[in-house]
């Protein structure tokens, strides 16, 4: 009896589980071609999803889709016609590649240099680290 009331006391000691709201959902992007530029309009809501900056995003899309890219406002601009369907196929690389832990599969990463060119992708639910090829 007395072994219950010292397991009671202490799980009522611990914390709350910590954990995110909800699973990870990848973002999409909303993007739209005026002349012979594609416009993503929601490139900074993406970036803050994926919780990278916007020039690592831009480096990995512009060599990816082999075009050169700029910001205009809240969105992107892409030099060519591209299509939803393609852009969100090279988003969905990206994360499996840049934001996804190897480990425990959730997205709670941060990209660190570790050495001069070299980079890991730490993670903050687990503490893996993965190299990166960059």
């Amino acid at each position: 009896m007395e072994y219950d009331a010292l397991l009671e006391r202490a799980y009522s000691s611990l914390p709350e589980k910590a954990g995110s709201a909800g699973r990870f959902e990848m973002p999409v992007a909303e993007s739209f071609i005026q002349g012979n530029k594609t416009i993503i309009k929601n490139f900074d809501e993406i970036c803050s999803k994926l919780r990278r900056t916007p020039g690592e995003i831009m480096k990995y899309l512009s060599r990816e889709l082999a075009v050169p890219m700029g910001r205009e406002g809240a969105g992107l601009v892409l030099q060519g016609k591209f299509y939803d369907r393609a852009l969100n196929e090279k988003l969905k690389k990206y994360v499996g590649t840049y934001v996804i832990c190897k480990e425990c599969k959730k997205a709670d990463t941060k990209i660190m240099e570790v050495e001069r060119g070299v980079k890991v992708i730490i993670c903050e639910a687990c503490g893996a680290r993965s190299p990166l090829r960059v």
